[in-house]
C-alpha cells in the first residue's frame, strides 16, 4: 500500500481526492488533513497566511500517523505567492519536520509541465488578475513559457468552489492559445477531476489542474509510478519524467535527502 498525504486549506473541492483514490490502483491511499482557512478572500495577505509554518505544521502529526510516505501542501497560492525560494523553503521545512519528502501545488505544476513536455503553457486563473500574474511568474521563473494567461477574477475560493462544470469548461477555453502545448488551471478550490477528459477533448491538448497535479507530485515523491485513462493525459503512462526543475539561480528544487526537501523526480 502507497500511503500519501496532503495538507488542505478549508473545505472546498476536497472530495476530488477520494474521487481520484478510486480512479487510482486500489493499493494507493490519499489521506487529506484540513488546514484552518479562516480567510478565503483571494487577497494576497489572505492568501499567504495560509502558508505560514503554524498552519502547516499544525496538520503533519495526523498525517505523520497515517504513515504516509509523503506531504503535499494542496494550495497554489499559498505556496507561489511566497516565491520560487520561499515556496521551497516552505516544503523544505515541512520534509524537515515530518522526516518525509514534502512538495506543494505549484511546484508540482512545473514537474507536471516536464513530464508532459510542455514547454510554453497557457494559465487559466481563477485568480483576481494581481494573484494570476504572481503564478504566470512563477511558472515563467521555472523556464516554462507562458503563451496566454487569463484571469477570471473570482472573489474567493468558496465561490469558485461552486462553479458549474459550465464555468470551469469557460475559464479553460477562455485561456488556451494555439502555441500552448498545455493548458494549466490552477487553484485547489476548483473541481476539476470529473472533467478532466472532456476538457483534453474540447482543448485538444493536456490540461493540468491544481487537484490532480497535487496527486501525482505526491506519488512521484514516493516513487509509486501510477496511470488512470480518467486523469488525463498526465495519469496516461507509466513514463520516467525528465529531470527535475531548476530555477534562474541553477538550484534545483526537486531532490535532496528524503527527509529534507522534496526527493528525486
Amino acid at each position: 500500500m502507497t500511503t500519501v498525504g496532503f495538507l488542505y486549506p478549508g473545505h472546498f473541492a476536497e472530495d476530488d481526492y477520494p474521487r481520484m483514490e478510486i480512479l487510482l490502483d486500489s493499493t494507493i491511499r490519499l489521506v487529506v488533513h484540513h488546514t484552518e482557512s479562516p480567510d478565503s478572500a483571494y487577497r494576497e495577505e489572505a492568501l499567504r497566511e495560509l502558508g505560514t509554518p503554524g498552519r502547516l505544521a499544525a496538520g503533519t502529526e495526523e498525517l505523520q500517523r497515517a504513515g504516509v510516505q509523503a506531504i503535499v501542501w494542496a494550495c497554489d497560492a499559498g505556496s507561489f505567492l511566497y516565491g520560487p525560494e520561499g515556496a521551497h523553503d516552505q516544503v523544505a521545512a515541512l520534509a524537515r519536520a515530518t522526516g518525509v519528502p514534502a512538495s506543494s501545488t505549484s511546484i508540482g505544476f512545473l514537474h507536471a509541465a516536464r513530464k508532459l513536455g510542455a514547454n510554453r503553457v497557457a494559465v487559466a486563473a481563477s485568480y483576481p488578475e494581481d494573484i494570476a500574474a504572481r503564478f504566470t511568474g512563477f511558472v515563467e521563473s521555472a523556464g516554462l513559457e507562458v503563451a496566454a494567461t487569463h484571469a477570471a477574477g473570482a472573489a474567493d475560493a468558496a465561490e469558485v468552489a461552486a462553479w458549474t462544470p459550465e464555468r470551469v469548461r469557460e475559464l479553460a477555453l477562455a485561456a488556451d492559445h494555439p502555441d500552448a502545448d498545455a493548458v494549466l488551471l490552477p487553484d485547489t478550490a476548483l473541481h476539476t477531476v470529473a472533467q478532466l477528459s472532456g476538457l483534453e477533448e474540447a482543448l485538444g491538448k493536456p490540461v493540468l489542474t491544481a487537484n490532480q497535479v497535487t496527486v501525482r507530485e505526491a506519488l512521484r515523491l514516493a516513487d509509486r509510478p501510477a496511470f488512470s485513462p480518467g486523469l488525463g493525459a498526465l495519469f496516461e503512462s507509466r513514463e520516467s519524467p525528465p529531470a527535475p526543475v531548476t530555477w534562474g539561480s541553477g538550484r534545483s528544487y526537486a531532490h535532496g535527502n528524503r527527509g529534507a526537501g522534496h526527493g528525486p523526480e
